[in-house]
């Protein structure tokens, strides 16, 4: 198959929409397929495109005001003739806001089917920033995916969201996890005395640091005694998150093995964002061999079993995050078991697996199109 990706995000952005596409193009491409990626340009203007295993076109881009690490695709042909240039069979659209209604615009225009990749919770992201247009941000989304062919949700809350909101052929379609380069033996002795000289319990948080993400939920968790908080990751809101959690440890940006060494070198990972509609990180901690406390929202309802490899907790909720760090750091055991049960539960998820599950869904669209046709 001949495949065009939009995607509102591409590396070197570091965000779950940006890896995805970036999986998505390398699993095609390893499978025989042929992709093409249409993705914003960066700030240098271009990206290690050559790294890429595909061909990647970039679009002009502007910063988002007050968010400038996320760049916004300005009007252009390029979309359209990429799609037309490459001879499409099928549009891949990732978590299509700006770019994405482009391209499907394009697609719909030229007759080629199209598969939309639900991932960004933009109405709880318009709750969050505007404290209101909830409302307006469902009907951006019903417009745009009511228009795909298929749309792909990444967890049963959100395929449950997006049907409750009016989304026709909705499909579930999970993400996977390194699980080569996330393991438990990636952990670190030196790395531990490193960020925790006095033997502290290692509670991290890897993540954009961002309002929607409310890591200054773990203030409690700092003012813990023998717990050292970690916080991986960089965002608008880290001069604020450094007056809010006092102690802990801020280790900026963190990709590839030097993240997975992070990940595998902790006792706890918590994520505290309760608009996840499927949360990597939880994936990639569990696949390194740690016990994960998160939100009883979105996508960890599917990816962590309370009371076996994690612990569920009421979103927004601060000294719930507390007491649920509180009680695996007095169980080591009870840690052990839990981190044990959560890489063997990944261990099936991998890029492959799910890939090839999305290719699956592009052939019964093609499929459909064709009876259609005939």
């Amino acid at each position: 198959m001949r495949v065009v990706i939009v995607t509102e995000s591409f590396p070197p952005d570091v965000n779950g929409v940006a890896h995805c596409a970036l999986q998505t193009a390398r699993h095609l491409a390893e499978r025989g397929h042929a992709p093409v990626v249409v993705a914003p340009a960066t700030a240098a203007g271009h990206g290690p495109d050559a790294l890429a295993p595909c061909p990647v076109v970039r679009v002009p881009s502007l910063p988002l005001p007050g968010y400038p690490q996320v760049r916004v695709a300005l009007p252009s042909r390029r979309v359209a003739a990429a799609i037309t240039e490459h001879r499409a069979d099928i549009v891949h659209l990732a978590s299509p806001f700006v770019l994405g209604v482009r391209g499907m615009t394009a697609a719909a225009r030229l007759g080629v089917p199209a598969v939309a990749v639900y991932q960004t919770d933009l109405a709880g992201y318009a709750r969050t920033y505007m404290g209101a247009g909830e409302a307006t941000a469902w009907r951006r989304i019903r417009s745009v995916h009511a228009a795909a062919d298929r749309t792909l949700a990444p967890s049963s809350a959100a395929l449950r969201d997006l049907e409750a909101h009016g989304v026709p052929r909705v499909r579930l379609w999970p993400r996977g996890v390194d699980t080569d380069r996330f393991r438990p033996d990636r952990r670190s002795e030196a790395l531990r005395r490193q960020l925790a000289p006095n033997g502290e319990l290692i509670v991290g948080y890897v993540g954009r640091l961002a309002p929607e993400k409310q890591v200054e939920l773990l203030a409690g968790v700092c003012g813990l005694e023998g717990v050292r908080v970690v916080v991986v990751g960089d965002g608008p809101s880290r001069p604020a998150l450094t007056e809010a959690l006092p102690g802990a440890v801020f280790l900026g940006r963190r990709t590839g093995d030097d993240l997975a060494r992070i990940f595998a070198s902790l006792d706890v990972f918590v994520h505290t964002g309760p608009f996840e509609t499927f949360c990597q990180t939880v994936q990639e901690a569990m696949a390194s061999g740690v016990p994960v406390v998160a939100p009883a929202a979105g996508g960890p309802l599917d990816l962590v079993a309370h009371g076996r490899t994690g612990l569920l907790v009421p979103p927004r909720d601060g000294g719930a995050v507390r007491d649920a760090v509180w009680s695996l750091a007095a169980d080591p055991a009870l840690r052990a078991a839990y981190g044990t049960a959560a890489r063997a539960t990944v261990e099936g998820r991998t890029w492959a697996a799910v890939g090839d599950q999305l290719i699956g869904h592009y052939a019964d669209v093609l499929s459909a199109r064709t009876a259609v046709a005939a």
